[in-house]
């Protein structure tokens, strides 16, 4: 079957994280990313943390699979003209280049509207345009540290912490993602493109919306009473970091079990939700709590909350995870083992689902990459590997008119 996306040619100037993100999502889809890069270098996440000497670092390949390759010199004369052409036949142009660099290459956004109309120029940016901060560098941390999410991550007796997860980088792909596609749905309409763009630190604000709610509480009313600082702890002006607490209103916290001396992810996440309240008590032997005014709700609760949560742990302690987890799961308990990244490279249910796929590469060989994490009643997502610097570039510039002749002067010139 076709894909949704056959048939939109995206231009993928984009590189390390945030754009590769956003526009190999677009390539699972089926649109064809031609990934522009250097001649002889390339993505510079292709020499990052290599574990194989001279072979693409992981870095790159699991950012860039289903995409073609083009390498493209655009400070020549031959380069800008190249791109003219991919320009006129393309739908979309992705970039986070610093502020002004398709500019000073010669390609305004004017310009671009004058060679296609219908074009939509994407944009990763640090800072949102005319933001005080524009002109600042920024990569995941940095984002994460300006979109609030550092302010409010880890314990309140120590400093602000990043998160592993990508949600400066990864997360602001996946915003810039929606953005072309509501972009090209527009176009469908009206006919015209438009440019795009989106803020590392918007698309890390954007995921810490209950944050900024708990902010706005906290000026009201002086305390938040699903954090662990509630009751017995003060609270300052700004939203305080609240560990492993649920930040939902339910609490929760990372509890320890059988063999957490010894293995680092031994633990559990565990939620007390009110309508779980009477099951919990069941599953821990502790039937006696259920119609105890001290303990009947949330609210009773929440002084003692570490001591309930002490009395589970007690629970626990004979108990590895998944055991713990396989108990709780029949009484509908909302929990979770924590997953260290072996396991889940290693987890059959991520494995069948295409969540980690295992995908060949020319000089690599088998390597484990995540999948889409959008799942269709009519579409298969395949994962193909990442590309060779330059490897499309020759079927490229045939597809775009070139001769062979052209083609190998073109080489030779180091245009391509």
């Amino acid at each position: 079957m076709s894909k949704p996306l056959e048939g939109i040619k995206i231009i993928d100037f984009t590189h390390v994280q945030a754009g590769p993100a956003c526009t190999q999502m677009l390539a699972w889809f089926g649109a064809d990313v031609i990934k522009v890069e250097r001649p002889g270098a390339g993505d510079v996440t292709r020499s990052q943390l290599r574990d194989i000497p001279g072979v693409d670092a992981l870095y790159f390949t699991m950012l860039n699979s289903n995409k073609r390759s083009l390498t493209l010199d655009t400070k020549t004369a031959d380069g800008k003209e190249i791109l003219t052409k991919l320009i006129k036949e393309s739908d979309v142009l992705v970039e986070n280049f610093g502020p002004g660099a398709l500019d000073r290459m010669g390609f305004t956004w004017e310009h671009i509207r004058e060679l296609n109309p219908g074009m939509i120029v994407a944009s990763v940016k640090g800072f949102s345009d005319g933001h005080h901060y524009e002109d600042l560098k920024v990569y995941e941390n940095v984002a994460q540290c300006a979109g609030g999410a550092a302010s409010t991550t880890g314990f309140d007796d120590g400093p602000p912490t990043v998160s592993a997860a990508a949600l400066g980088d990864s997360n602001t792909g996946m915003h810039l993602a929606i953005g072309i596609l509501t972009a090209l749905r527009s176009r469908d309409v009206t006919g015209r493109g438009q440019k795009v763009a989106v803020s590392m630190q918007d698309s890390v604000l954007n995921l810490c919306r209950v944050k900024l709610r708990d902010q706005q509480r906290l000026d009201r009313v002086g305390y938040l009473e699903e954090y662990p600082q509630y009751p017995h702890g003060t609270f300052s002006d700004v939203v305080p970091r609240g560990g492993n607490a649920g930040g939902g209103g339910q609490p929760g916290w990372v509890l320890k079990c059988k063999g957490w001396e010894n293995d680092p992810n031994a633990y559990i996440y565990f939620t007390i939700q009110g309508h779980a309240w009477a099951p919990i008590c069941r599953a821990i032997g502790k039937e006696e709590w259920i119609d105890d005014p001290a303990y009947m709700t949330a609210q009773a609760r929440q002084d003692k909350i570490f001591s309930i949560f002490g009395t589970i742990e007690e629970w626990l302690k004979d108990k590895t995870k998944f055991e713990a987890v396989d108990v709780l799961r029949k009484f509908d308990i909302p929990c979770s083992p924590v997953l260290s990244m072996k396991e889940i490279a290693n987890d059959p249910s991520l494995r069948a689902s295409g969540t980690i796929t295992e995908v060949d590469h020319k000089e690599r060989g088998k390597y484990l990459t995540v999948g889409s994490p959008i799942k269709f009643s009519d579409l298969k997502v395949e994962i193909k590997g990442s590309p060779l610097l330059g490897e499309h570039t020759d079927e490229i510039l045939e597809s775009l008119g070139y001769s062979q002749n052209q083609i190998a002067a073109l080489h030779e010139q180091r245009v391509v």
